[in-house]
Parts: C-alpha cells; sequence; structure tokens
C-alpha cells in the first residue's frame, strides 16, 4: 500500500500499523511538486517505510517522478513533507506581508518584488508566488485551505514532542482569513488578498 496524500504524522502511522496487522507492507511517500512537476513526471518522493517494499514500490515511484528519498519508517516521509510545507508556507506568507506593506507605504509594488524576489528572500517558491500575485492569477496549484490544514498538522506533530511552532500558528492564520474572505480553493498566492483590502 503506497499513500502519497499529506497525512497528519499520527494517521500515517495508524495505517501503518492497520497495513501491518493485515499482513500487507506499506510506504508513506508524499511528494514535493505541483501540477508542472506532475505532468512532466519529475516529481520527488519523501518515503518512509521498510526498505523493501520502497524498492518494490520504486518503478511506481520513478514512473511519476525522479527520486526517492528513503527517510525511515513509516511516518518518515510524513514527517518530513509536513515540515516541508510548514517552510513553504510560512514563505508564501512572509512574501505577501512583505508585498501588502511595501504597498501600503508607497513603494512602487512592481519594484519592490522584482527587489525580494531577486535578493536572498527569492527562493524558487518564492518567485513563483510572487509572479502568480502579480498577475492576479490565483489558479489553484495548492488550495489555500490545504496549506491551512498541514499548518495545523505540523503544529499538531510538534505540540507532540514538547515544541511549539509559533510561524507555523501565525501562517495558519492568514491561510484562515484567506478562506474566510473567500479564497479557500483558491492558490496559495491568494493569502495576499486579504492584506491588500
Amino acid at each position: 500500500l503506497i499513500e502519497s496524500s499529506t497525512l497528519s504524522l499520527d494517521w500515517a502511522r495508524e495505517l501503518a500499523g492497520l497495513s501491518s496487522a493485515a499482513g500487507v507492507g506499506f510506504v508513506d511517500a508524499p511528494v514535493t511538486g505541483s501540477k508542472q512537476q506532475a505532468s512532466e513526471a519529475t516529481l520527488r518522493f519523501f518515503a518512509g517505510g521498510a526498505a523493501a517494499d520502497i524498492e518494490k514500490a520504486k518503478p511506481a515511484f520513478l514512473a511519476m517522478g525522479t527520486e526517492v528519498i528513503h527517510l525511515g519508517p513509516a511516518g518518515s516521509g510524513a514527517i518530513l513533507k509536513l515540515i516541508n510545507n510548514f517552510m513553504a508556507g510560512v514563505q508564501v506568507v512572509t512574501l505577501a506581508e512583505g508585498l501588502a506593506l511595501a504597498g501600503k507605504l508607497g513603494l512602487d509594488i512592481d519594484q519592490a518584488r522584482n527587489v525580494l524576489v531577486n535578493g536572498a528572500p527569492g527562493s524558487p517558491l518564492v518567485k513563483g508566488v510572487a509572479a502568480r500575485i502579480a498577475a492576479d492569477d490565483f489558479t489553484p496549484n495548492f488550495f489555500t485551505t490545504l496549506m491551512a490544514k498541514d499548518l495545523d498538522y505540523v503544529g499538531r506533530a510538534a505540540a507532540s514532542v514538547g515544541l511549539t511552532l509559533d510561524t507555523a500558528a501565525a501562517a495558519r492564520a492568514r491561510f484562515l482569513e484567506a478562506a474566510k474572505a473567500g479564497y479557500g480553493e483558491q492558490d496559495i498566492a491568494s493569502v495576499i488578498e486579504p492584506l491588500r483590502k
């Protein structure tokens, strides 16, 4: 059984236990990449599970992607995917807040965006989201509500080991605000809209 959704750590571990009890191998293998990478078969899989099960599943993974990263036992893929999305969500919210602030304080927004995306903050994610914001194109690559869900999951996983992820909570609040404003099934770039109004 291969599970490639972005699940909570508890749910990934529960599925692994149920699979084991049924005598079925289980691999949690969420992906990094979006629509473009899926259509180009260049996804990367974060895999958790027994090495033999991951090896058996490798042909399926490599038909859809370029890399399978074995991270450890079942649940390991879910953990890294949640951390990945946590860091991505915080970057998107930081970009939205920064651009909204630049606009409200009278800067030329195109010039400010150009400086930010071509300077230290300009990760590939920031560049892509900034372009969608500039074009007012909120065609979904990743729903706002799904990012809020993942930020909740990562916060719960952190709490289970005594950590508080303050930036995850703050970013989640922004995505929930955007969802409440009607952007729940729009791209995560739409998180800027309530800030611009």
